[in-house]
């Protein structure tokens, strides 16, 4: 059976649309008022947040001080102005710099001086970049910078400078002293040998590690802990008996000398092993911790000593003194000294020793035994009177204006000078000492003869140098003591240019 679909009319669709109309028109109204409730929320808040965001600009633009979580080297200077940021700053690093820092190598410790490592913070640049975090780019950057700080803490390092080449040095000082050092092997001469020692493994200090360490410690302000070194183990170079050898041998070397303008080159003596290189590499075949080969020395046909006085064409100066001929004993000891010293050339910058030069005055170099004083008395002993050859040469030197380094006066005013013009000189306890000061050698003669010792001194005058005179006098005296004193005046084109004391002397009374 067919059923037949039901047909509307249209005044049922009519009925229809009446029905459901208010309902559509109800949910429209609804969805309006929810826009404009949403529409206003929305104003409001983003009034709010403007507004925030217009006071949060004008607070922190106007605010001079540095912005909450900004740090300097871990130190908080938050809120702070300038100056605060820079007194604590200041004060917080330099209560964490001692005067020195400690370096450690197992036991072993040393120092570094802080004062000499020159270590500077620039604070005050650091300082102007705190000043600067939420300040230098426009509203929006600032702000948002402003805010990040407030979450996450903006650290800013200092840069620093230091004498890097001073730490350097004093670590390559320090390796040279550590308690298990390598030590190389080595030779010296001692005598007419070469000794020659065997080098022990043991620790270097690695330079450049350890000071980039210590740079870092410096970077954290960590100065106050003991630092560990960084050290590592070396073994000594082998023993190179030909490195030796080259280095040691020379031919010798003759003295001669030029005019216009004058100069002088000194002799050299020659040097060389005893025995063939063969038989030093064999001695290295024994298991030693020292090895000794002899030497030989050559000496050069024409000695420095042999040069003419034409090679020093001016006389700088002289002295003289008495003695008695009758006293032969004393007499052979004057000259044995004299003829020690006699024909000396001295180069530039070089040190007369008179015990050196003179040696022990002893019966097998033929030294006799005549008056010295000892302890205030008068006795005989070998060598007596050679300290009359001693002040014969310091008075020479004088008028030569060279350089006193040591001298000692007697114990009594000697009978052939005035009180504070002698020199005594006792081998092994006082000796006589001067130096060459001036830019040309000089050459030393000595005479015994006759009653009169005599130095001269032979050398090259030059327009600067000067008149010297020398004044002596007694300046009290006791019933045991005698005072006294001896100035040098020099003078130049007739004018006084200085006077310097010499010396200050107490002698004992006879």
């Amino acid at each position: 059976m067919e059923v037949k679909e039901k047909e509307i009319t249209t005044e049922e669709k009519l009925n229809e649309e009446k029905i459901f109309k208010p309902v559509e028109n109800y949910n429209i109204r609804n969805n309006s008022n929810i826009i404009k409730v949403f529409c206003i929320i929305s104003l409001f808040l983003i009034l709010i947040i403007f507004t925030s965001f217009i006071i949060f600009t004008l607070l922190n633009g106007i605010n001079p001080n540095i912005i909450s979580g900004v740090y300097i080297n871990n130190i908080n200077v938050s809120g702070l102005s300038r100056e605060e940021a820079l007194k604590k700053v200041k004060n917080e690093i330099i209560s964490e710099i001692p005067k020195e820092i400690t370096l450690i190598h197992d036991k072993y410790k040393t120092t570094l001086s802080v004062e000499e490592l020159s270590i500077n913070y620039d604070i005050e640049s650091a300082i102007d970049k705190a000043t600067q975090i939420g300040k230098s780019g426009n509203i929006l950057q600032n702000n948002l910078k402003t805010i990040e700080c407030l979450f996450s803490k903006e650290n800013i390092n200092i840069d620093f400078s230091f004498n890097e080449d001073f730490l350097k040095s004093d670590l390559e000082d320090a390796s040279s002293k550590l308690p298990d050092k390598i030590i190389q092997s080595s030779s010296y001469i001692e005598d007419n040998n070469i000794i020659i020692t065997k080098g022990k493994s043991g620790c270097i200090i690695d330079i450049e590690k350890s000071a980039e360490i210590i740079k870092q410690n410096i970077k954290n302000i960590n100065l106050k802990d003991n630092i560990p070194l960084v050290t590592y183990k070396q073994n000594p170079n082998s023993i190179d008996i030909e490195a030796i050898h080259k280095e040691i041998y020379k031919n010798p070397v003759d003295a001669y000398y030029v005019q216009n303008p004058y100069q002088i080159y000194p002799s050299e003596n020659g040097l060389d092993f005893a025995i063939s290189l063969e038989e030093a590499k064999n001695l290295l075949n024994e298991d030693k911790d020292e090895y000794i080969i002899p030497l030989k020395i050559t000496y050069p046909n024409i000695t420095t000593s042999m040069i003419g006085t034409e090679a020093f064409p001016d006389l700088l100066s002289e002295f003289s003194t008495n003695y008695a001929i009758s006293n032969r004993n004393r007499t052979t000891n004057l000259i044995l000294a004299a003829n020690k010293i006699n024909g000396l050339v001295l180069m530039p910058g070089e040190t007369f020793s008179y015990n050196k030069i003179v040696g022990e005055r002893t019966i097998s170099a033929g030294y006799k035994e005549a008056p010295i004083y000892v302890e205030g008395r008068v006795e005989n002993g070998i060598g007596g009177g050679i300290c009359q050859i001693t002040t014969t040469l310091y008075n020479a030197v004088l008028y030569a204006n060279l350089e006193i380094i040591e001298r000692s006066n007697h114990q009594f005013v000697p009978s052939y000078a005035n009180a504070s013009r002698d020199a005594t000189v006792v081998y092994g306890a006082i000796d006589f000492k001067f130096k060459n000061n001036r830019d040309y050698p000089i050459k030393l003669t000595c005479s015994v003869e006759k009653g009169i010792a005599n130095f001269k001194i032979f050398g090259l005058k030059t327009n600067n140098d000067y008149e010297v005179i020398i004044n002596s006098r007694i300046t009290g005296s006791t019933s045991n003591a005698i005072y006294s004193e001896a100035y040098k005046t020099l003078k130049q084109h007739g004018n006084v240019i200085s006077t310097e004391l010499l010396s200050k002397d107490t002698y004992k009374k006879h």
